[in-house]
């Protein structure tokens, strides 16, 4: 194979920041938003208590998310019942679905599931959602931080101990360590480990050609793919399978409540893991739960929603929150972003299409 025939090979450009700095600064970018949501969240909740949708006793809500979010959502979600019980008058029942990023945004895409709300694991779902027909093309411009609502690193998991010793990205591609994978076809969690490996080369000065071979070696040695990262994590911490477990850093720290003896290290080189939130608007205008939906949505980003999000490990967006919770994470010396890889379109064709990079390191297509 020639990687030099594909566009990526001047598109690799790290974010190398000290330890600490690289969150700070991209939050600091949507800082001014914050100052203003709780006026914003005030004046949703006080338009739906004049009419619309808040002259009903209650209203179903459709939530449709990626698999590592419920425990989130099973905290933030009652707060949010009770708020706008209290403030709009109005029982909030949810219906709520969880499972691989990519296969639930298929389903939204299908009508088999007619989401109000999505929580999706990759800006990526939300945009094919969007090209559907279902979502506006500006739903990034009409939340805080262009839609991210939650944010991860990615975490490398090891049996107790760490009995091989692995220390590094580079450790991963040895012939004595086994890797657990969700699939890239279905998961996002998959998606953000291919580009986490790829970006762990050509963010430290390699070249794509050397970013191909590496991670050609690690998925060649991984014998089936798992649907989406729930299935990954019980295969690895219920089962017993394999030596390494790649995952978001969230979901470890809470397998690790569970299990105290898991060990696993965040390599100073990585990726900023943006999850977004959107508004299904030929949902929401269907089932007239417009008001509502977008109150839920910007309550996903005040205080107290943010905080469960931190306490359960997620890098908060919300830069009161981070300045307060970084210190309790590992550092991230070089954090390099999707943009910094080219950005979602020149992913998704050189990547994740067919007979792309992932086809071809997997031997589903020639070289």
């Amino acid at each position: 194979m020639n990687v030099s025939l594909l566009p990526i090979r001047s598109l690799f450009r790290p974010l190398r920041l000290g330890s600490g700095q690289a969150f700070h600064s991209l939050l600091r970018r949507g800082f001014v938003s914050f100052l203003v949501l709780g006026l914003l969240g005030a004046l949703a909740l006080a338009s739906c208590t004049s009419g619309g949708i808040a002259s009903k006793p209650e209203v179903k809500l459709n939530l449709v998310s990626f698999s590592v979010t419920k425990a989130a959502h099973d905290q933030i979600i009652p707060k949010f019942v009770e708020k706008w019980q209290k403030e709009g008058n109005q029982k909030v029942i949810f219906e709520r679905s969880y499972g691989g990023s990519l296969a639930q945004a298929d389903d939204v895409i299908a009508g088999k599931q007619e989401a109000d709300v999505v929580h999706l694991a990759l800006p990526l779902d939300v945009t094919r959602i969007a090209d559907a027909g279902l979502i506006h093309r500006s739903w990034e411009d009409r939340v805080p931080r262009r839609g991210v609502v939650s944010r991860s690193v990615a975490a490398i998991v090891t049996r107790a101990g760490n009995p091989k010793n692995i220390q590094s990205w580079a450790d991963l591609a040895r012939e004595d360590v086994t890797v657990l994978s969700a699939d890239p076809k279905t998961s996002g969690i998959a998606i953000w480990q291919l580009l986490a490996l790829w970006g762990s080369v050509t963010q430290t000065g390699g070249e794509p050609q050397q970013a191909w071979d590496f991670v050609r070696r690690i998925y060649q040695k991984i014998p089936t793919l798992a649907r989406d990262a729930r299935e990954a994590s019980n295969a690895f911490f219920q089962e017993g399978k394999g030596d390494v477990l790649v995952t978001y850093e969230n979901e470890v720290i809470l397998a690790a409540r569970n299990q105290p003896d898991t060990s696993y290290l965040v390599p100073p080189v990585n990726i900023s893991i943006d999850n977004p939130v959107a508004v299904v608007d030929r949902n929401v205008d269907k089932h007239g739960t417009r008001e509502v939906a977008e109150a839920f949505v910007n309550f996903l980003y005040s205080e107290p929603a943010q905080q469960e999000f931190a306490k359960l490990g997620y890098r908060s967006v919300n830069p009161f929150i981070t300045i307060a919770t970084e210190a309790k994470l590992p550092p991230v010396e070089t954090l390099f972003s999707s943009q910094d890889l080219g950005g979602w379109p020149l992913i998704s064709n050189d990547f994740l299409a067919k007979g792309a990079i992932f086809d071809q390191i997997r031997g589903n297509s020639p070289n």
